[in-house]
């Protein structure tokens, strides 16, 4: 068998890489039925309620003119964050957590901006998380995303510093937030109530994070996961903003977590053990993720009542998230970062190259020799296969006069061509046998690779800055020569180009198809494959040259040694 299985081997591992969630990826749109038939139909955009028949309205959305970040900031009266990986503000103004930016991950290559996650609620790009009581059929008066709160004591909050605010409702109920921050992305966020009222009172914990809109730089692919995310009694569940604008998902179970997830940072709400909450992701004008505590806090006069919550505000960073599922208990958090169905290999891949880098010092060095690691696992299954290939190159003179000879004779062809098979020991089908087990590793390497905040910004040698975006050189600028920036489909690159070369080596290196239709078509194949992965990461693209210029010394120096007797 000619090298047309191999081809085709990796063209449909391509097409499904490509093509996969087009065609097959599906939202969860059964999960829209609640497991209780006391299903709350909300009515406004910021309608939060437990499972009861009765309905609630909290913070009215308000039409205001949309500002910029800084001045949003400046607005309002606010308490200073910072530790080391953190820095931002909380807004007495309604109490809400809306200013973080991380410290150690910039927005360009050799920056010094840092990455602005959280945002005001009046700038176009607002994000942020409240957190309070609701008041159900008892007019309670509760906070609300417009009242104004007051610090008490400590005006900063660090790591070794947790701060306290108080909001009072002027009618004997005083409500306070106990806010801490660990040294890394995790507050602990504990809500009191003192009632000084001469009733008994019943309210509902609850907690929110609202996103005016979706991110500009959403990558809109389905190898990544980004928009809302939950763990519901130890199920993942992932919708895309495209599945909340069309439907609300209602969710209950009695222990989990929610948030929404973009590709490198996080924001997950975990409501307090033990407690039934139920969860909703909906859009009106904003999208909201909630979660609200079925069970009300009851506080008779003159006692206090309080419930608690964990808000991760988060760079995805595997360890750190690893150590704060373990350590905190928090079922599948780690499954926050998108490692897909080959998890139980592309996360201990992750670890390994990770181990090389460290070792190493450059991420690109980690891929090459990950490359070669996995090359060397391969090395007696491919040479099974390039000596077996090397053997069809070698006979293809005489099954080229084999079929001029009986080109009239199908059976009597199909016999002589089965009788040089086994006289030459070839087995047609070995081609394809190493392509396809090394498929689960392109997989797991592409998916690492594209995910992976780890190796965002990390430089290899020469041009390539930052190995988690595609190779910024392209041909059509003679490689930055001629000052003129191509539009994105017009960059491919110099690495890219590496790759079509030696996929065309490779392909010269075994038996050309014997049809001259599908040999015209393979031979496209490289330039196909060099527009397509143009646009991949650059250190994908590096993986895959190394591997073919390994594979062509390989085939190389067994095509020289491999001789057949026809005669």
């Amino acid at each position: 068998m000619d090298n047309k299985n191999v081809f085709v081997a990796i063209a449909l591992s391509m097409s499904v890489l490509l093509f996969w969630g087009a065609f097959f990826e599906t939202p969860n749109k059964d999960d829209q039925s609640l497991k209780t038939n006391n299903q709350v139909q909300q009515k406004t955009e910021n309608e939060i309620a437990p499972n009861t028949n009765q309905t609630l309205s909290i913070n009215q959305p308000t039409i205001e003119k949309k500002l910029s970040r800084k001045e949003s900031v400046n607005k309002s009266n606010r308490i200073k964050i910072e530790n080391d990986n953190i820095i931002g503000s909380v807004s007495l103004d309604g109490g809400l957590i809306d200013d973080i930016s991380f410290k150690n991950h910039k927005q360009k290559v050799n920056g010094e901006k840092n990455i602005e996650f959280l945002n005001p609620s009046q700038s176009e790009n607002g994000f942020y998380v409240e957190s309070g009581w609701a008041s159900i059929g008892n007019n309670i008066k509760v906070p609300t995303k417009n009242s104004k709160w007051k610090i008490e004591g400590n005006k900063t909050l660090t790591e070794k510093s947790p701060i306290t605010i108080k909001w009072d409702n002027k009618e004997g109920i005083i409500f306070k937030k106990i806010i801490e921050l660990d040294e890394k992305y995790l507050f602990k966020i504990n809500q009191e109530i003192q009632n000084n009222s001469s009733a008994n009172i019943e309210l509902y914990p609850y907690a929110q994070i609202t996103r005016n809109k979706v991110p500009d730089d959403i990558q809109n692919f389905y190898i990544s996961h980004e928009g809302f995310i939950g763990v519901f009694d130890d199920e993942l569940k992932e919708d895309d903003y495209d599945d909340i604008k069309d439907n609300k998902i209602v969710r209950e179970t009695n222990e989990g977590w929610l948030g929404i997830t973009d590709k490198y940072w996080m924001t997950v709400l975990v409501p307090e053990n033990g407690k039934n909450f139920k969860s909703t992701f909906q859009y009106n004008k904003s999208f909201k993720a909630n979660y609200i505590i079925n069970e009300p806090v009851k506080i008779n006069s003159s006692s206090k009542g309080s419930n608690n919550f964990r808000l991760f505000v988060a760079a995805k960073e595997v360890n750190t998230i690893d150590t704060y599922a373990e350590t905190q208990n928090i079922n599948k958090l780690d499954l926050v970062i998108d490692w897909g169905w080959f998890y139980f290999f592309t996360k201990p891949l992750f670890f390994v190259i990770d181990y090389l880098f460290k070792l190493s010092g450059n991420f690109g060095t980690a891929i090459v020799l990950i490359t070669l690691a996995i090359r060397a696992l391969f090395f007696p299954l491919a040479n099974f296969s390039f000596r077996s290939m090397a053997k069809m190159k070698a006979v293809t003179p005489e099954m080229t006069r084999l079929k001029e000879l009986y080109k009239d004779d199908k059976v009597k062809l199909q016999q002589e061509m089965m009788a040089l098979y086994r006289k030459e020991k070839i087995n047609p089908a070995s081609g394809c046998l190493p392509v396809l087990i090394q498929i689960p590793f392109f997989f797991a390497i592409y998916k690492m690779l594209f995910i992976s905040l780890e190796m965002r910004h990390q430089p290899f040698f020469g041009w390539i800055k930052d190995l988690s975006a595609a190779d910024p050189t392209s041909i059509f600028n003679i490689f930055g020569l001629i000052p003129w920036d191509p539009p994105g489909f017009m960059i491919i690159g110099i690495w890219p180009i590496l790759m079509g070369a030696s996929m065309w080596v490779q392909q010269k290196l075994n038996p050309a198809p014997t049809d001259p239709i599908q040999a015209k078509i393979f031979a496209f194949f490289p330039l196909f494959l060099t527009i397509i992965l143009a646009s991949f990461p650059s250190g994908l693209v590096v993986y895959w040259t190394v591997n073919n210029i390994l594979t062509i010394a390989q085939q190389w120096v067994i095509n020289k040694n491999t001789t057949v007797n026809t005669n």
